[in-house]
């Protein structure tokens, strides 16, 4: 399974989300700190879900941290997060 998949797996079984988008941006990283061959190092998060609701930006992404910590302690170098509740604007 590709680090991107289980970083979908993971933050979908936690936090169903009513919508998920996990894009592997390392490509843009190659030749930086922590890129790697092959890429599967720099990913950014697109999450909406209820579990984000009265929560705040910061316990958000120690959420989606917490949940990711295997990838994070290995093969993922860097992970950009936007994570939202569903009432609120933006996109992800």
């Amino acid at each position: 399974m590709s680090v991107r998949d289980r970083i979908e797996s993971a933050l979908t079984e936690a936090l169903r989300p009513q919508r998920l988008e996990v894009v592997d941006e390392s490509h843009l990283h190659a030749g930086h700190a922590g890129s790697r061959p092959g890429g599967e190092t720099h990913f950014r998060v697109r999450i909406v879900s209820d579990a984000f609701s009265g929560v705040s930006r910061i316990e958000r992404h120690r959420r989606v941290n917490a949940l990711l910590a295997a990838e994070l302690a290995g093969p993922v170098h860097a992970l950009a997060i936007d994570a939202r509740a569903p009432e609120e604007p933006g996109r992800p």
